[in-house]
């Protein structure tokens, strides 16, 4: 028998949309005057992102960690936008949620610390009305995709059921999270196979 889903609760890069890593670093990289490996070692080989992500790090100190490392300063703004030339919406996947009917409430769960709430809004725009301000990065919420008490945090601030609320990541490590946290979860690798998903939930 098919679950009955009232919500539907979705990943963000890779889902929604596609995230170059590369194009951030090199944008950082410019932006300081320092080399592309130089700027990866202060994200990636350092550990720092991970913290962020995790919430292990506040916003403040990511930055000044951040600057420190790739040898100029990092505010808010330039943080963004090293990560909007690196992020564009996935116009296929934008246009089969948007399809679906609009009582059904929709929210995103990212794996990325607090900033990257301020980022989302303006990948994807169009989606915003349906979100009503349901944008989740994990760094807030202490952890990270696939801890189910991640999920179990969303879905505590969303004020949701897991019973019934559907789940959808590019990475099947973070659906066997979400199922273990009690959520009905799948994974997807483009905006086809989103919607043959929603379509097998009754959704679409």
């Amino acid at each position: 028998m098919r679950p009955r889903i009232g919500q539907l609760l979705l990943d963000f890069d890779g889902v929604l949309a596609r995230y170059r890593r590369e194009r951030r670093i090199a944008h950082l990289a410019a932006h300081a005057g320092a080399g592309f490996d130089r700027v990866h070692a202060a994200l990636y080989g350092s550990g720092l992102e991970a913290r962020y992500d995790a919430g292990a790090i506040d916003t403040g100190d990511y930055l000044r960690a951040l600057g420190e490392g790739i040898g100029a300063p990092v505010d808010e703004d330039a943080w963004l936008a090293a990560r909007l030339a690196a992020t564009e919406a996935d116009p296929q996947a934008l246009a089969r949620v948007l399809a679906l009917d609009g009582g059904l409430p929709l929210a995103i769960l990212t794996n990325n610390g607090a900033l990257m709430a301020r980022a989302i809004p303006r990948i994807v725009a169009s989606l915003l009305p349906r979100l009503e301000g349901r944008v989740l990065c994990s760094g807030p919420l202490g952890g990270r995709k696939p801890d189910p008490q991640v999920f179990g945090r969303a879905l505590d601030r969303l004020g949701w059921n897991p019973a019934t609320t559907l789940f959808v990541d590019d990475l099947f490590v973070n659906v066997q999270g979400a199922r273990a946290a009690g959520l009905h979860a799948d994974s997807v690798r483009d905006a086809r196979a989103l919607g043959r998903v929603l379509g097998r939930y009754g959704l679409a």
